[in-house]
């Protein structure tokens, strides 16, 4: 294969705790060190969560995430910032009445998951189209909400990577192409493996791939033990690859990852070994045709 891979490094999540993994980056230095280790070990795409400092929990602060990017934007300013907009769409049904929400519940305005992406301006930001159930609870990202985050990413300049976790979630980017909200050609992240939404395997991804619009460029990733068997997968199939410790704990079966450059280095092994070659910041953004 003759064209470059981008590497994505997903250094935090929401989802992981440092239960699971106890290198987790979880404050604003924290997160910007690996970041920053994870750009000089190869990858040309960081992708960002910020934590409460006290809970280690996701959060939408603000003054978090500036003080992530100031501090990452003080020693690298080539790696692409891709920033989620995934936090503020959870919702966890009371038990003794569904409709109102139970402790845990982050669903908010649209306006508000994207106020950040706005405020920094970032390279690229999430935009999942997943409602489905995760975790402890469900993800809630309705038509509606969806078309007012992208309108207001596209208009901050900012290029939306458009997160899909299940068949139906691609075919609501396709209307969404259909109706104009969203333009071709698209960057596009699957997402295999989360329980309930598709099944980490070659059928799974090969099929996801085969319904993108036409010039998308396009990435996958597994979670858990299919991490890297997917970014094999994914190189295979043409696509773009992502690893990090927003996605495995884990380095090798029963030994954890000490850090996301060192997930970073075995990503990049991997392609290498495979016959690919990974892009610079600049390739990325050349591929990506980011100003």
């Amino acid at each position: 294969m003759s064209r470059k891979t981008i590497l994505t490094a997903a250094i935090t999540g929401n989802l992981m705790t440092p239960e699971i993994s106890p290198y987790l980056p979880v404050t604003p230095e924290q997160i910007a060190r690996q970041a920053l280790d994870a750009a000089a070990a190869g990858a040309a795409i960081v992708h960002l969560h910020v934590r409460d400092p006290e809970t280690a929990k996701g959060s939408m602060d603000l003054a978090l995430y500036r003080e992530l990017v100031d501090r990452i934007r003080l020693e690298n300013t080539e790696v692409l910032l891709n920033l989620t907009t995934g936090e503020g769409g959870r919702f966890i049904p009371s038990d003794d009445d569904p409709k109102v929400a139970a402790p845990g519940s982050t669903l908010c305005a649209p306006e508000r998951r994207v106020a950040h992406i706005e405020a920094l301006l970032p390279d690229i930001c999430t935009l999942d189209f997943n409602t489905m159930w995760s975790g402890q609870a469900s993800v809630i990202n309705s038509p509606r909400n969806l078309a007012i985050m992208a309108e207001r990413i596209i208009s901050a300049g900012v290029r939306p990577e458009i997160e899909i976790f299940d068949s139906g979630d691609l075919h609501m980017v396709k209307d969404f192409v259909a109706r104009g909200v969203l333009t071709v050609p698209l960057m596009v992240q699957m997402v295999l493996g989360v329980r309930f939404g598709a099944v980490a395997n070659p059928e799974t991804m090969a099929y996801l791939v085969g319904q993108l619009p036409a010039g998308s460029e396009w990435a996958a990733f597994g979670i858990g033990r299919m991490a890297f068997p997917m970014l094999a997968q994914a190189f295979l199939l043409g696509g773009h690859c992502r690893i990090g410790m927003e996605d495995t704990a884990y380095i090798d079966r029963g030994e954890h990852c000490r850090s996301n450059a060192q997930l970073v280095e075995k990503a990049i092994r991997i392609i290498r070994d495979l016959g690919g070659d990974i892009a610079t910041p600049a390739e990325a953004r050349a591929i990506l045709a980011l100003a």
